[in-house]
């Protein structure tokens, strides 16, 4: 069994909650993390992005989504919104859509931005409609993590939240990466939970 981590990252704090819900993911016995991105957006609509990203894991395709027990999709906040990257993957899955592969399956959400008060909660939110409308089961992060009450940068009960800082140059604290990996942890558990029903 595999999760889908997908995420899009510009300055590198969103790859680096990735990497730590990966984390997450493969601390529970018998499944698997698939860490992929989504390419920039071009202004020019004639410009065409490789196939295969010069570092980093590999662009996601379709398959990815349909093959995945789970997802757990990542963006930092653009005016309180998911980024234009992620947002134009998924306005290309209508055809999943109409099969409804993803109905039924568990997911996530986690976000990055450069102010404390940035958009993080609405950000996630935003994340969370085209997986509602896929029919997935949205897993946050509940109170129960003690670190949920402790922080004091990012982290929200809809997901796990990082504060970049303006330069984008912040790293995650100690609590915004145990919260990431719990919500790794935490869709990989449900994950397996319903593939046992």
């Amino acid at each position: 069994m595999e999760i889908l981590v997908l995420y899009y990252s510009r300055y590198g704090a969103t790859a680096e909650m990735a990497r730590q819900v990966s984390r997450g993911v493969e601390s529970v016995s018998g499944i698997r993390a698939r860490l992929r991105t989504v390419p920039a957006v071009s202004a020019v609509s004639e410009a065409v992005e490789d196939t295969i990203p010069e570092s980093g894991p590999p662009f996601a395709a379709h398959a990815d989504l349909k093959e995945c027990s789970g997802l757990i999709l990542g963006s930092p906040t653009r005016f309180g919104n998911m980024a234009a990257p992620l947002k134009y993957f998924f306005d290309g899955t209508g055809s999943l859509w109409l099969s409804g592969v993803l109905a039924g399956k568990p997911a996530g959400v986690f976000t990055s931005t450069s102010s404390l008060h940035g958009g993080q909660e609405t950000t996630l939110l935003s994340m969370m409609l085209p997986l509602l409308h896929h029919g997935m089961l949205i897993v946050g992060t509940p109170y129960t993590e003690r670190e949920l009450m402790e922080t004091t940068s990012g982290g929200t009960p809809y997901g796990p939240s990082h504060h970049a800082g303006v330069n984008s140059d912040r790293a995650l604290s100690d609590v915004e990466k145990q919260l990431c990996q719990k919500l790794g942890a935490r869709v990989a558990d449900v994950a397996i939970k319903l593939k046992s029903k």
